[in-house]
């Protein structure tokens, strides 16, 4: 099987006293490709300035790469059946809610992809059988908790 890795990175500033709790949440991501993209906590989370907002946060991330994998697998189905995709979005929205034990968590993310196809399109029922089949064969879908819906406009 395949394995991947992930670089996070976070240093405190000497002249921060950290256990007061006032110290920058910015810290840097780097990938085995070579991309380094900022993060930090949430300003949701943790308020400025203790937060960069400009930053990618861990529940962003997390949101992302759950779309990311669905769309990906959708154009790897959509290519098997013939059908041209020209572009694909998706504004995901995820949703803190609390579970059972009274923890916070990412119970849901709803996907709301829009696909323009050069050609013959998919009719509804057809696309609705291939965002199904994408969440089937999605590595990260399979691997967490959080409900996912697909919403098609």
């Amino acid at each position: 099987m395949s394995q991947y890795e992930a670089t996070v990175l976070w240093q405190r500033p000497p002249d921060i006293a950290f256990t007061d709790g006032r110290y920058n949440r910015a810290h840097l991501w780097r990938f085995d490709g070579g991309a380094e993209v900022p993060g930090s906590s949430s300003p949701q989370v943790v308020p400025l300035p203790f937060s960069a907002a400009e930053a990618v946060d861990p529940e962003e991330a997390y949101i992302a790469a759950l779309a990311s994998c669905h769309m990906l697998c959708f154009l790897w189905i959509a290519a098997k059946r013939r059908f041209v995709v020209d572009q694909y979005g998706d504004r995901a929205e995820g949703m803190m809610e609390t579970n059972a034990e009274g923890r916070e968590w990412v119970g849901r993310v709803v996907l709301n992809p829009r696909v323009a196809y050069a050609g013959t399109a998919p009719d509804r029922a057809a696309e609705e059988a291939m965002h199904h089949a994408a969440h089937e064969e999605c590595f990260l879908a399979n691997s967490v908790k959080t409900v996912i819906e697909t919403r098609l406009g």
